[in-house]
């Protein structure tokens, strides 16, 4: 990403972040869950945070952008996921993109097409929660079974998504190149501001990189 690559915050282990990010730019971890992706070039700014099509939560005006590439199916994901909404609503203040990244199997596949296809019904929000604060395996009938509890209307989602097919599909290859092109190897990874941070946080660690880079915007 275009400014970013020597602002690198690694995630090594919950005790040691915040002495990793005072200590400036180190390398990343090598993350055993995946295979090392074929090198692709690093994404621009912009295109990763302000594609167009990307959904979004937060304060669409906020001064922080938060980018996070999940996938469904990732425990940690979905144990990060309160503790970031948390930190989200409290700040009031920053902006957060989500993009799937489905690299944990067909189900994920399959939960991040439906997930975006529900946008077409402006239910992806509600969508997404339910899929991400689950703790079961998502297979294709447990997603629709999660979709409808959630009151999505899962019979016009699997219509919207092969009317759609093309654009969702798009929308996971850019997820997934620019995931590679920013070398992150596992899910969750984020871009803070204009941070790396390739792993979860606590709700203080999340908190600090948001000023860390808050303090950085104002530095430029």
């Amino acid at each position: 990403m275009k400014h970013v690559s020597n602002q690198i915050v690694a995630v090594q282990s919950r005790r040691t972040t915040l002495a990793l990010l005072a200590a400036g730019s180190i390398a990343l971890p090598l993350l055993p869950r995946i295979a090392r992706a074929q090198e692709v070039d690093e994404p621009d700014e912009a295109s990763v945070l302000r594609d167009p099509e990307a959904p979004m939560t937060g304060n669409a005006d906020g001064d922080i952008t938060i980018v996070e590439w999940f996938d469904y199916n990732c425990p940690y994901c979905r144990k990060l996921q309160p503790e970031l909404q948390q930190v989200v609503h409290d700040d009031g203040k920053v902006r957060w993109v989500l993009k799937e990244w489905p690299i944990l199997g067909p189900g994920s596949v399959v939960a991040a097409r439906m997930a975006l296809a529900c946008k077409y019904q402006d239910k992806y929000l509600q969508a997404h929660d339910a899929l991400i604060g689950g703790n079961s395996k998502l297979t294709e009938s447990r997603i629709d079974e999660v979709l409808g509890e959630a009151g999505i209307d899962v019979d016009r989602a699997k219509r919207d998504l092969a009317a759609n097919t093309k654009a969702i599909d798009a929308m996971l290859a850019r997820n997934d190149a620019q995931a590679r092109g920013l070398r992150f190897r596992g899910t969750p990874s984020f871009i803070v501001g204009k941070f790396r941070v390739p792993g979860a946080l606590t709700i203080t660690q999340f908190e600090q990189v948001i000023a860390d880079a808050r303090k950085a915007k104002a530095a430029n």
